[in-house]
């Protein structure tokens, strides 16, 4: 069988767990033929992983560890890149990889900030043969996808409302000071928005579009001694009209994750791993017109939607992203698909800062210029010069 070659930047807790799956042959199109983080102990952990798992597979490929990404992105020893690594450098190792000739899968978020986002989706565009691929698993939940299936086929008419509330992400403090880059704008860029809450922020608009206005309260350190928001309220409106909800905090327990989309002829709710859909027996739109009861309401039936059951998470990611190297096949997200979410994200944080309501497309090099600043004071010293780096062009260097 051809297999794809790939290098892992960051075997921390997500590459590792991606390192894992492939050595267990999960993904099996894929050999990890390298690995590169700063920290030499994460090398020396894949190092005698592998060795373990030799014992009962001595078919597994050697493996080369590097302490710089760069090098090893210009080894000649990969095919692919999958980078799991802090958010800020995302985008600059995505774009040394393309450089490279190599195909990218890259981890949620895309970046911190739209602009170095662009920057790598421009140079992704400069090499059409090279596949680039968003970690965004819980596309593949097959409750999402039937929703998106749902409302992108029109059979409930157009959108009337969404509302998300998704406080499952409860941290306790001790989280938080596991890693000194844990929720601080040099670290992370952000709060719950920037690393719980990306998938959220994907399903949301690739199910239901992008808004045109955002309006967002947040605050920040709120139920925990970090610097960054942990509760966010944000009100959007749509194109057609159609108004939408986002509640997220890390301070809930136990905490709701419920997803309504109310459409014209009835509305469909995930909630607690289940898809409903409430039908109208006629569209709000037409019963309206010539219902004649004061307090009259259209029928409607309440159906437990079927799905295919089928939700690979990551393990389905990296199989069609092998699939898409291989044989040209769909891969469940491009890469450039990463802009969205953050694009909502952004805005929410600049509603926030400066106590208004945002238009999308929103001024991005100021919502840069307001992140820079708060970066500058971030409790992070030691990353602060490198994120402010970024101020000079790095990632069109």
């Amino acid at each position: 069988m051809k297999k794809v070659k790939i290098g892992i930047i960051g075997v921390g807790n997500m590459g590792s767990s991606h390192y894992q799956n492939i050595l267990d042959g999960r993904v099996p199109e894929i050999e990890v033929v390298a690995v590169a983080d700063i920290n030499p102990d994460r090398l020396t952990w894949a190092k005698e992983t592998l060795l373990k798992k030799r014992e009962s597979n001595p078919v597994l490929c050697d493996m080369a560890t590097f302490s710089d990404a760069s090098e090893m992105l210009t080894s000649g020893l990969l095919d692919a890149v999958l980078i799991a690594v802090p958010h800020y450098d995302h985008p600059r190792y995505a774009i040394e990889a393309f450089r490279a000739g190599l195909h990218v899968m890259c981890e949620k978020p895309a970046g911190v900030y739209t602009l170095q986002v662009k920057d790598m989706i421009k140079e992704a565009d400069k090499h059409p043969d090279l596949k680039f691929g968003m970690m965004f698993n819980q596309r593949t939940n097959c409750v999402y996808r039937k929703m998106k299936e749902i409302v992108a086929s029109g059979e409930l008419g157009e959108i009337k409302r969404t509302s998300w509330i998704i406080t499952n992400w409860y941290r306790p403090q001790a989280y938080y000071d596991s890693g000194a880059w844990r929720a601080t704008w040099s670290g992370e860029g952000g709060g719950v928005l920037l690393n719980q809450c990306p998938h959220n922020l994907d399903l949301w608009q690739w199910i239901c579009g992008m808004p045109k206005k955002v309006y967002t309260k947040m605050h920040f350190g709120k139920w925990h001694d970090i610097e960054v928001e942990d509760d966010v309220t944000t009100y959007v409106e749509y194109e057609n009209g159609a108004t939408g909800t986002f509640i997220t905090t890390t301070g809930d327990t136990p905490g709701t994750n419920r997803f309504e989309v109310v459409c014209d002829g009835g509305t469909l709710i995930c909630d607690g791993g289940s898809l409903i859909l409430k039908k109208l027996a006629t569209p709000e739109s037409e019963f309206t017109k010539v219902n004649k009861i004061p307090f009259g309401s259209p029928a409607f039936e309440t159906i437990k939607v079927e799905t295919d059951g089928m939700n690979e998470q990551h393990i389905g990611v990296l199989k069609a992203f092998a699939g898409a190297i291989l044989r040209g096949e769909d891969m469940v997200a491009d890469g450039r698909e990463g802009l969205f979410g953050l694009t909502l994200s952004n805005a929410m944080h600049l509603s926030a800062w400066c106590k208004e309501e945002i238009d999308l497309p929103f001024d991005e090099a100021g919502f840069k210029a307001l992140l820079m600043e708060k970066v500058k004071t971030s409790r992070r010293k030691e990353n602060i010069s490198s994120v402010l780096s970024d101020l000079e062009g790095t990632y069109n260097a």
